[in-house]
Order: structure tokens, then C-alpha cells, then sequence
């Protein structure tokens, strides 16, 4: 909930604030690199962590459930202090580099937690429900601005000040993710370092004497060749997150004024399109679920191509329900992307370090976004100045990514 309230709405806050659009990649930079940051740290640190009754990760599932709460309180509250605004965008970014740290640090405990404790047989099953149960608190997240709009809360403010039908979804998202993570650390039970030695074939010792880089060193081949693969597919949904609202507002709702009314219902409006990407991938992601291990690279490709047609269609479409088709296709390639690489990279892992693994590959996600926001800055003017122009991009960039699962070649550990 916490990652689809910041997605789906970060271009809308940030231009409602008063950001230039072709400086908005400087804000969607903020949490990749919180992220490049933290779940390595989170991963190497929660290796060497046992905290009696508690556990390896959820000690950090608390801490950054804590910090979640407090940011995702003051962040629709950006443009209602009084601040010039300026000060309110430092204000917002900032809140929106601590929402991605601590939900990075509640988040990858779930990750390693199917590695730390599922067998290699059952690991597609397990993220794809993972995945699925991801994308129900993605749907109900971006339909909240849309309900809440619909039963008479405000859709528009004063301007600089974010609209009551955001600032009460974060409300309701924060809710939830306190009662979620509450319930996940009563129902879970890690393995004890005795255990979890037991089930991986290691002795309990033998992550000391390795340092982070010597790690990196060793990992398996196909944790880099994935890399490439997730390059290009990150790439293109950082295009995505950045300029959809804006997109949508100009070729729907034909206004580039991120103070109007419309331009607000066309925010509304992504929040429907980013519910309708989560249910095609929940729907995907069951799917996938099924295939057999032999034909992952089918599956993954596959759903990369048609994730590339589902971005560059959003170029042509003018109608508001068409799009509906358009990230239908979006969601089919998230499921893909958010299923397999883990069983991939995990199935070449020993137990060893595996938090560590897991939390450096994040790189792998993190460093395209990075790449992207930076790159917006030259090839956005290049193209036109145009949101909707950069949906061509992220599909030409998204094909790159379904190509590159060719290089892919799988290994397990015996």
C-alpha cells in the first residue's frame, strides 16, 4: 500500500505543489536510491541478526513500519504549513526519501523470508501469492483517491495544498499498514540460526569471515545476466510512476494545468488505471504461478513483450477506457517481473547470505530507475517536452527487456 500510494501519486503531488514537469525526475530519483541503499544493508545486517522471539527480519519489518507511519502522515501535508513552495517541494521530498526508506526496510523481510523458509518447489507458488496479495493493497490503494472522491470528499485545493481525497488515501493506507505488519509479526515464526543451518545444508558459522565485497565476488552468473533484464524493464516503469498523470490529463482529459479540476480527475483516473495493472497482474501472477520451471524464460519474455505493447499504446489512446486495455497489458508484464527473477536468482543461492543476495539485487531494480530520471532530463526535451511522448520510450525500452531474457540461463543448487 505504502509503495502504490507513493507511485500512483507522486507525479500528481508533486505537480500539484507547483514542480516544473520536466524537472520531475529529480523527485523520482529520491527512491530508487533509498532503496539501492537500504535492503543491501537490511539484507547484510539481518544475516547476523537472531533477536529471541522476535527473529532475523522482522525486527526490521517493525522499525520501518514506525518510520512508515510517521512520513506517510506529513507527506500530503507538504503544501499545508505555509511553506513557499520551494520549500514545500524539499518538504515533499523528503518525506517521500523516508516513505521509500522504511518501506524498503519493511519490505524485504517478506522477500527473505520465502527464501530463509520456502524449498526451491514451492518458491513460484510463494511469490506469486506474495506478488498477489501485493497487488490486492496496490488495487485498494489507487482506487482510494477515485472512491473517495466519488462519496464527496474534496478533488481539488487551494493552490500548493494537496486535495483531502489524498491526504485521507495515505491516511487510510497508513492504517493498514500498521494492522498488516502487526499481523505478520504474530503469525510468523522464523527459523532459529539452528534451524535455518539445518535447512539449508550450513553450518551456523559460515557467513563470518566474508566481507560485503568478497560476497558480491561470488554471486552466480545469472544474477547478473537477470540485472540486464531488469534494467530495461525498471526503466521503463520509472516512466511510468513519472509521467502518467500528466500523460493521462494531456491526451484524455486535454489540459497540461495541474491545478485544474481536470487535471485532477485525470489523476483519479491513473489511480483506476494502476488498480485495473495490480488486478491483471494479480490475475498474471496465478497464472505464472502454474508454469513449469522449464519454460520460466517463456513466461518471463513473454510477459515483457506485452508489457512493451501496453506502453507504447498509451501514445495513441485518447479514450479513458481504452487505457484500461493499455495497463491491463502493463500489469501482465509486473507480474512477470515481480515473480520470476526472485525464483531465478534464489534457485542459484545457496542459504549463504542469502539476505545479502537478495538485498544487493535490489540494486538491480533501484540503479535503472536511478538511470532513467537522469536520462528524463535530456531525452525529455528531446522528445518534445511531451509526458505522453516518453510512453513510446518506456515501450521501446520495455522490448529491450523482453529480448534481453534470451542471455538468461538458469542454474540450481543441488
Amino acid at each position: 500500500m505504502a509503495f502504490a500510494l507513493q507511485s500512483s501519486n507522486m507525479g500528481r503531488i508533486f505537480q500539484t505543489l507547483g514542480a516544473d514537469p520536466t524537472k520531475l525526475g529529480y523527485f523520482f530519483i529520491l527512491p530508487p536510491l533509498a532503496g539501492m541503499i537500504v535492503q543491501p544493508l537490511v539484507g547484510y545486517f539481518s544475516d547476523r541478526t537472531w533477536v529471541p522471539k522476535i527473529g532475523r527480519r522482522l525486527p526490521y519489518l517493525i522499525i520501518g513500519t514506525i518510520v512508515a507511519v510517521v512520513v506517510m502522515c506529513l507527506l500530503p501535508n507538504s503544501g499545508s504549513f505555509g511553506f513557499k513552495t520551494s520549500t514545500a517541494l524539499w518538504f515533499g521530498a523528503i518525506s517521500i526519501l523516508f516513505i521509500d526508506l522504511s518501506s524498503n526496510m519493511s519490505m524485504q523481510p517478506f522477500k527473505m523470508m520465502i527464501s530463509d523458509m520456502v524449498n526451491d518447489e514451492q518458491k513460484d507458488t510463494a511469490w506469486s501469492w506474495q506478488t498477489i496479495w501485493g497487488n490486492i493493497g496496490s488495487v485498494a490503494a489507487d482506487l482510494f483517491p477515485f472512491f473517495l472522491t466519488w462519496i464527496g470528499v474534496t478533488n481539488v485545493a487551494a493552490k500548493g495544498e494537496l486535495p483531502d481525497s489524498i491526504k485521507v488515501s495515505f491516511y487510510l493506507g497508513t492504517l493498514i499498514l500498521v494492522v498488516s505488519s502487526i499481523f505478520t509479526i504474530w503469525k510468523v515464526d522464523e527459523y532459529d540460526p539452528e534451524t535455518y543451518a539445518k535447512y539449508h545444508g550450513l553450518s551456523e558459522e559460515d557467513h563470518i569471515g566474508e566481507n560485503f565485497f568478497t560476497i558480491v565476488k561470488n554471486a552466480p552468473k545469472v544474477f547478473w545476466t537477470l540485472g540486464l533484464v531488469e534494467f530495461f524493464a525498471w526503466a521503463a516503469f520509472q516512466y511510468l510512476w513519472t509521467y502518467s498523470a500528466g500523460a493521462i490529463a494531456q491526451n484524455v482529459w486535454h489540459t497540461t494545468n495541474a491545478t485544474s479540476a481536470a487535471y485532477q480527475a485525470a489523476g483519479n483516473w491513473y489511480g483506476v488505471l494502476a488498480a485495473v495493472q495490480s488486478i491483471a497482474a494479480v490475475v498474471c501472477s496465478y497464472v505464472l504461478a502454474k508454469v513449469p520451471n522449464q519454460y520460466h524464460k517463456l513466461g518471463y519474455g513473454g510477459s515483457l513483450l506485452l508489457g512493451a505493447a501496453g506502453f507504447a499504446s498509451i501514445f495513441f489512446v485518447h479514450n479513458q477506457y481504452v487505457l484500461i486495455l493499455s495497463y491491463a497489458l502493463v500489469g501482465i508484464a509486473w507480474a512477470g517481473m515481480n515473480t520470476y527473477p526472485l525464483t531465478i536468482v534464489t534457485n542459484a543461492l545457496t542459504g549463504k547470505h542469502m539476505g545479502t543476495y537478495l538485498g544487493l539485487f535490489n540494486g538491480s531494480i533501484c540503479l535503472p530507475q536511478i538511470v532513467a530520471s537522469l536520462a528524463s532530463f535530456a531525452l525529455f526535451p528531446m522528445l518534445g517536452g511531451s509526458q505522453v511522448n516518453m510512453f513510446l520510450l518506456a515501450g521501446i525500452v520495455m522490448l529491450l527487456g523482453a529480448l534481453s531474457v534470451t542471455t538468461i540461463k538458469e542454474t540450481y543448487v543441488k
